[in-house]
């Protein structure tokens, strides 16, 4: 399988979700949140000064973006940007990905350790922010938490451990508590970014190295492989019938104050198995 370009001219697009019949995503390095409607129309919704990562939405429609250097998370209200909770108390590095339950729960990863200085690699924690902005760990000792997905049921979450070369699931308990951790598939050398969950059970994958992404079962038998033109970091399903597979590509992976090269893309290809869970 393979892509077309569908938006070009962006600096470092990650955290895709399909909503409200619009592609958004945050240009991490570009410092916008921004959507992209089908017809290729781009409109940036807000500028995010610690660079965006991680998106979603409480039940009543607000935005929620994660700021990832000064380890916040912020609500977008008809005012402006609002804090909802900072975490630099309880994310070892710098906020990354995120996804939102339902309920407006937030489960948020962070990188663990410094990883444009090519720090050693240091485990993290999965931390978990309620709507009222009430923040705890729900889980520790994972190698780069990064992009993650729930089940349909609101039972299961799995996130991808990036320097753990997996995807590990996780039981979600009534008040949000991740319990049961286990390997829900063993990626090789693959190392997982982004991913979301399709209708079938299935996950797609975007592993920046080896630069491809694919359709994993749970298990780890992948199925599906996707070439793109560039690294890919993260990836969404969406679309009318969400059976488009939207691709956020780049020529890099610098998380921090490195801005302004553009090169990033996303792409996208057609599957038969629509998206489905959250996000």
């Amino acid at each position: 399988m393979r892509t077309n370009v569908f938006l070009d001219g962006l600096v470092f697009p990650e955290g895709p979700r399909w909503h409200n019949g619009r592609l958004w995503f945050s240009d991490m390095q570009g410092l916008d949140v921004m959507t992209v409607d089908p017809a290729g129309k781009v409109e940036k919704i807000v500028e995010i000064k610690g660079s965006p990562s991680g998106l979603g939405w409480l039940p009543d429609g607000r935005l929620q973006v994660v700021s990832m250097i000064d380890r916040r998370l912020l609500r977008l209200d008809a005012e402006g940007l609002v804090e909802v909770a900072d975490l630099s108390h309880l994310a070892s590095f710098h906020c990354n990905d995120m996804v939102m339950d339902h309920l407006g729960r937030a489960y948020i990863g962070n990188f663990g350790f410094d990883f444009a200085a090519n720090a050693p690699v240091k485990p993290a924690e999965i931390v978990l922010v309620t709507p009222e902005g009430y923040a705890r760990v729900v889980a520790e000792d994972l190698l780069f938490p990064n992009g993650a997905v729930i089940t349909p049921d609101g039972q299961t979450l799995i996130v991808a451990e990036t320097f753990g070369h997996r995807l590990t699931a996780f039981d979600i308990e009534a008040d949000g508590s991740l319990v049961n951790r286990r390997i829900w598939a063993k990626l090789n050398e693959a190392y997982p970014d982004g991913i979301c969950l399709d209708a079938e059970g299935a996950i797609w994958v975007a592993a920046p190295h080896p630069g491809d992404v694919i359709r994993v079962l749970e298990g780890g038998r992948v199925t599906h492989r996707v070439a793109v033109s560039a690294r890919p970091y993260a990836c969404m399903l969406g679309g009318k019938t969400r059976c488009t597979l939207f691709i956020c590509t780049a020529g890099s992976a610098i998380p921090d104050e490195v801005r302004g090269i553009a090169g990033g893309k996303i792409e996208v290809t057609d599957v038969e198995v629509p998206g489905s869970g959250l996000p």
